[in-house]
């Protein structure tokens, strides 16, 4: 577990720490293929492994979205307000897909708290940066700074 906190002013207090990370999950066609299936986007490089064979990745790959769409699952793993009230995802500043993520591959979380600050009402804005990494590739599937509120 990364950073567990009770009080928003110890999350405050741990700008800059580093968050570990979380465990790998593997990435299969299946998941792709229901994540297709949820938002409609059937892009050939994702669904179909006969054309993608041929395609500029040599393989099916995850959606970026998709990608995106880990971190909700993994940022537990990483970050945990404990004995609050309510908790928000209140959104993402910044958003990046630098590597594609190969179907087969394993992916996980690693955190860095970089922001924190104290709201009225016992409250903390926090932002993460989450690195989605992709097992031995040295670029990650997708980088965002995850704003989050925290209300005690």
């Amino acid at each position: 577990m990364g950073l567990v906190f009770s009080l928003p002013e110890e999350a405050v207090a741990a700008i800059g720490q580093n968050l570990g990370s979380s465990g790998w999950l593997l990435i299969d066609q299946k998941r792709i293929d229901t994540f297709a299936e949820a938002t409609g986007d059937h892009q050939w490089i994702h669904v179909d492994p006969v054309l993608a064979k041929d395609g500029p990745f040599g393989t099916t790959v995850a959606h970026g979205c998709l990608t995106f769409s880990l971190i909700n699952g993994f940022l537990p793993e990483l970050f945990k307000a404990e004995g609050m009230k309510m908790g928000i995802n209140y959104g993402c500043d910044r958003l990046r897909f630098p590597a594609p993520v190969p179907v087969n591959s394993k992916v996980r979380a690693v955190g860095e708290l970089v922001h924190a600050e104290l709201l009225a009402g016992n409250a903390v804005q926090t932002t993460v940066r989450v690195t989605i990494e992709i097992e031995g590739s040295t670029k990650p599937g997708c980088v965002a700074d995850m704003v989050g509120r925290y209300y005690f």
